[in-house]
Parts: C-alpha cells; structure tokens; sequence
C-alpha cells in the first residue's frame, strides 16, 4: 500500500503534522467506518467518514464522525440548500479521483465546500480517509479543518 495520496501530498504541502494508520480494509462491512474505527482501536466519535453529497444539485463533501447519521435537511441547510441527497457512488469517485472506501476530504480532484461536523473538533485529534482504502491520516481536528478551508481558498 502506498502511503504517499493526493491527500497526505495536500496535508504535506500545507505544512499540517499527522500520522498514518494502515488497517485491513473490509469490503464487505456494512459501516466503513465504524470497521475502521474497531480495525484500529479508535474511539468511533474521533474516526471521521467522508461522504460525497448534493445539495440542490451541485457537490458537496461532508466528514462526520463515523458512528453518526447524516439528516439530509440539515445538510441542505449547512450549506444554504433546499434538499440534499447522497451522490452515486460512481458520481463520488470521478468527482474525487478516490474509490468509495477511500475518498479523503483532501487533495480531491475537483474542490467543492466542505462542511465538518462541529462535535468532531472537540477531539484532542480525529482519524480521516487517507486516500486509499485501508489509509488512516491521524491528525488535530482544527488542522483538517484548515486544509479543508484551505481548498476552497487556493
């Protein structure tokens, strides 16, 4: 596995520290994440999955703790929207160059808002998607969210 992704390039270039995890990826778990969570020991409210969505049509990323739900209506309104509602798969992965398992909030191939959930930075550091199925990115909470600021600005 390699441990060299767009998104630990994008964490790198901007100058955030973190530590990778590597995990053995099941692709028959119901809850991606929550296995990554039990994989690696890890506190399922700190491991964060990043789901691609729509709100009124146009892209969206959203990174939640892992043992939480998405309301579809909170998301539209996160982000000044009437409705929301999850992308395709096959939409998430062209979208962000990563396969569904491993799309990382960093280094997408096209920049679109993101939105964390605020509960998640109250962590003294949160695990993301490393770009790659099996990949964790350990790291403190206020620095992904400034990469993920960081994005929208560049």
């Amino acid at each position: 596995m390699s441990k060299t992704t767009p998104a630990t390039l994008a964490l790198r270039k901007l100058g955030f520290a973190f530590r990778l995890h590597t995990y053995v990826y099941d692709s028959n778990a119901e809850h991606i994440g929550l296995q990554a969570a039990e994989a690696l020991g890890v506190d399922p409210s700190r491991m964060l999955k990043t789901l691609m969505a729509e709100v009124d049509g146009k892209p969206v990323c959203v990174v939640v703790p892992s043992d939480s739900e998405v309301s579809m209506k909170k998301l539209a309104a996160a982000f000044g929207g009437k409705t929301a509602n999850m992308m395709r798969p096959a939409d998430a992965e062209r979208l962000t160059g990563y396969h569904v398992g491993g799309i990382s909030p960093f280094g997408q191939k096209k920049r679109v808002p993101v939105a964390i959930e605020q509960t998640a930075l109250n962590n003294p550091t949160v695990f993301v998607n490393g770009g790659q199925r099996g990949l964790q990115i350990e790291l403190d909470p206020n620095d992904a969210a400034g990469a993920v600021a960081h994005a929208l600005t560049a």
